[in-house]
């Protein structure tokens, strides 16, 4: 980890076999998939599907992944469910961060100073102190900061048509509340981060050890961004304009997070007796957490040839195409409480060892979010929705046992069962501007557009709104009553794993395995089934919370582990077939087909007006995930390591005949790609309104069927005990797909192409280790590979992608 410079999890993707780690721009998460499996809603409704701990403990919040790792001993990822031992939300498996622990060897501390490219600095420290033969302790801490790489630009964007009525007149119609001045070490995909722990063990006797540590993590960066995708709208009217840059942004709306996280872990070790130990841990974490984004970033302004909407004054306004669009989103504060209990007994019996326990989570959860469209039809006023939840709570209980019987000298069995009880539930929770339309009701009194169809109407501009409109729930006062939010679900599930061992030889063993895993449901906030209009059967709407059923899978497994050529090769392999029931997948789904409110046929530039689509949580079918890993390690000389890995995967997506094909229709017909199915009428009402298409054999998103890691190093003696050592590593990552749809079109397509990155780095260490300095650069060729693409506006694309070539110099010492 420290050739690579990782400062958090994110920064280790590619370095293990079938696992994808990235950073998702979104809500301050990291998005770990394993062997396919992934969540992608990082909100207070979400779960992840890997699970994420630090020295044991379980971390409900994808966010916590996001913490600077410092100080650490080692990453374990176990693929594949961890339903017994680890079991909570780990359907694709467990990401465990073991820190650095206190130790009783001496006094001692070792610096680091890390300087970059993009005016990168960063600063780790370590002192390790021994207090007496009882008491130990260890005090770590790291900062880095980082200017973004974004070509970042403030968007003081007019609306220009005038030959529909907009006609510009030197005040931006964007809105400019926080569109001031900042630097680079403000923009988008910069990184100021801090981190500091403290930790103490203590002995009471030979028989019971104490342990305790406190971290605290402090992260007020701008956040990731999207940036335009020229690559996939090229040769076509919605290529970029000549001269856009690969990291351009157009932004109105600076990003700003203040996310704290203070976390406090305890346990006891007591060894009853040489064959039984007891441990208990107990884990409170605290995260704080506002910010704010620019959903549009300039990219959602309409080109001149799509523009048809005139200007709205006109009683009944205009629902047309126009010129601009701006939005963002804001969490205005939020808190995540959560306190994680752990007791586990451990004993031998004979030829039987077991582990039995107790697990209780409990979480508390609060957060005002706002969405706010700034500029919404028919009448340009604004369009904003506040949710307020003071009161979600998430708790999980589960009683779990496993036993191992070595039943004969060189074979063990495995048996491993836990039962779960997961429950959510929202008390109190209100949502304001609920109907997506614009409302006059925002400007809070201080501003009147005047009477559409009257000399008098003007649609706002950027100057006219202000602080006092939004950002709060007393600025909602004049809209209507809030929709109420109160529910809860519960879910019971029972998990297990059946194992066998055969250890063949000291060096060589034999694996096989079935387990299963489970992820328990939720529900969104509430909503009407047609979002306010009339359903297309000619009724009203019902109300809906979109609730979700748990997913669940299945793993089959063998495996090999060995050791050869004296212990300098080691090397694994894993086989592996899983059955994945009733995936959740978030994103922006179909919801119901509905009536539009001029109750006219959708024009050709919006042919989705009659479509109720949301950001919501569903089930996809089954899917089945064959494939294979390899890894090894080797020394093939004095001072020479090659290790890597190889991994092939082949999810196959079947038993989801919902799905609808409603991706850019109109650009493909446009372009001459295959076209979108025709809207399903037939008699199945669930189906209604759908473009339904097959996805069976389809991959899931993410998950390129081939990987391979490689690296090398080696290690040259210098005069006077000093050594060098270069090392160089590449990682290959097959095709990919970001859509169950598999857009595999020429353009606007959503997938990446197989491409390979290289990192490379040069260490210089001085005799006994006293100090050592490195060169290094990451993505040496400055790759500018996709982690996400998606449509923005008509067939103009973005896309999230890995950071480019990053390089400096680390200095450190140890005393």
């Amino acid at each position: 980890m420290s050739r690579k410079g990782a400062t958090s999890l994110k920064d280790l993707t590619g370095e293990i076999p079938n696992v994808v780690i990235q950073s998702t721009g979104l809500d301050s998460a990291v998005q770990i998939t394993i062997r396919g499996i992934t969540s992608t809603n990082f909100t207070e409704t979400g779960d992840p599907a890997v699970g994420f701990h630090v020295d044991g403990m379980y971390s409900p919040r994808p966010q916590g992944a996001q913490a600077l790792m410092f100080d650490v001993d080692q990453v374990e990822v176990l693929r594949g469910p961890q339903g017994t031992l680890f079991g909570r939300n780990s359907t694709g498996g467990s990401v465990n961060v073991i820190s650095a622990k206190p130790d009783f060897s001496g006094n001692y501390g070792k610096a680091e100073v890390d300087i970059g490219n993009y005016r990168k600095k960063q600063v780790t420290l370590v002192q390790n102190v021994k207090v007496n033969d009882r008491l130990a302790l260890r005090g770590t801490f790291m900062k880095v900061e980082r200017d973004g790489y974004a070509n970042q630009m403030r968007d003081l964007s007019e609306a220009n048509a005038p030959q529909l009525g907009w006609v510009p007149d030197g005040i931006p119609d964007v809105d400019q509340r926080f569109n001031k001045p900042i630097g680079k070490d403000k923009y988008y995909t910069n990184q100021d981060q801090w981190a500091a722990r403290l930790s103490a063990l203590y002995k009471v006797n030979n028989d019971v050890t104490l342990k305790a540590a406190y971290e605290h993590f402090q992260d007020d960066g701008a956040g990731g961004a999207p940036f335009r995708d020229c690559e996939a709208s090229a040769g076509t009217r919605y290529q970029c304009a000549p001269g856009t840059g690969k990291w351009d942004l157009l932004v109105n709306v600076p990003g700003q997070v203040d996310m704290q996280i203070r976390t406090l872990r305890t346990g006891l070790s007591w060894t009853i007796n040489p064959t039984t130990t007891f441990d208990y841990t107990f884990q409170v974490a605290d995260q704080k957490r506002s910010e704010i984004t620019d959903d549009d970033m300039g990219m959602q302004h309409a080109a001149p040839f799509q523009i048809n909407g005139a200007y709205p004054n006109t009683p009944e306004g205009n629902w047309g195409t126009w010129p601009l669009t701006d939005s963002f989103h804001r969490t205005l504060s939020s808190r995540y409480l959560s306190t994680v209990h752990e007791a586990q007994l451990k004993q031998t019996l004979g030829n039987v060892q077991y582990v039995a326990g107790l697990f209780w989570m409990h979480e508390r959860n609060r957060i005002d979010y706002e969405q706010t469209h700034t500029i919404q039809k028919p009448y340009g006023d604004v369009g904003s929705v506040l949710y307020h939840q003071p009161n979600r709570q998430v708790d999980a209980k589960a009683v779990f046992a496993q036993a191992d019987w070595k039943f004969m000298p060189s074979w063990t069995g495995t048996l491993g069962a836990r039962y779960s009880i997961d429950s959510k539930e929202d008390k109190g929770g209100e949502v304001y501007g609920a109907n997506w339309k614009g409302d006059p009701a925002y400007y809070n009194g201080l501003y009147s557009q005047g009477t559409p169809g009257t000399p008098g109407f003007r649609v706002h501009n950027g100057t006219d709104l202000t602080d006092a409109m939004g950002g709060s729930v007393a600025a909602y006062h004049l809209y209507g009553a809030p929709t109420s939010n109160d529910h809860k679900e519960t879910w019971r599930k029972v998990t297990w794993r059946v194992g066998l061992q055969k250890q063949m030889t000291p060096n060589q063993m034999a694996y096989a395995s079935v387990s299963t895993g489970y992820k328990a449901g939720g529900f969104a906030d509430k909503t009407d089934s047609c979002n306010y209009h009339m359903c297309a059967d000619g009724k009203p709407g019902v109300v809906t919370f979109l609730p979700y059923g748990p997913e669940q899978v299945t793993n089959f497994e063998l495996g090999y582990k060995g050791k050869f050529l004296d212990n300098r090769l080691s090397l694994s392999a894993t086989a592996f077939w899983m059955k994945y029931k009733d995936m959740q997948l978030t994103g922006t789904y179909f919801i119901n087909q509905i009536i539009p409110d001029n109750g006219l046929p959708c024009p050709t530039d919006q042919p989705k007006c009659d479509v109720y689509e949301a950001w919501r949580t569903i089930n996809v079918g089954k899917v089945d995930i064959p494939g294979l890993e390899l890894e090894w390690d080797y020394r093939p000389w004095r001072g020479a390591r090659f290790g890597g890995g190889i991994a092939y995967i082949n999810t196959d997506v079947h038993d989801f005949r919902e799905f609808s094909d409603d991706y850019q229709c109109d650009v493909r017909t446009e372009l001459g790609l295959p076209p979108c199915p025709p809207i399903y009428n037939g008699p199945e009402k669930e189906l209604q309104g759908r473009r339904l298409y097959n996805i069976d054999g389809n991959h899931l998103p993410n998950t390129p069927k081939f990987q391979v890691n490689l690296n090398f190093s080696q290690e040259f003696s210098l005069p006077g005990g000093f050594r060098i050592t270069p090392y160089v590593k590449v990682n290959w990552r097959d095709k990919a797909y970001f859509d169950l749809r598999n857009s595999d079109f020429g353009t606007v397509g959503r997938f990446q192409k197989a491409y390979a990155m290289t990192d490379a780095s040069v260490r210089l260490d001085a005799p006994s280790d006293k100090w050592h300095a490195e060169l290094y650069v990451r993505n040496v060729a400055d790759k500018h590979a996709a982690q996400n693409r998606e449509s923005v506006f008509g067939g103009f694309m973005k896309a999230y992608y890995v950071e480019p070539r990053m390089f400096g110099i680390r200095v450190g010492g140890e005393y």
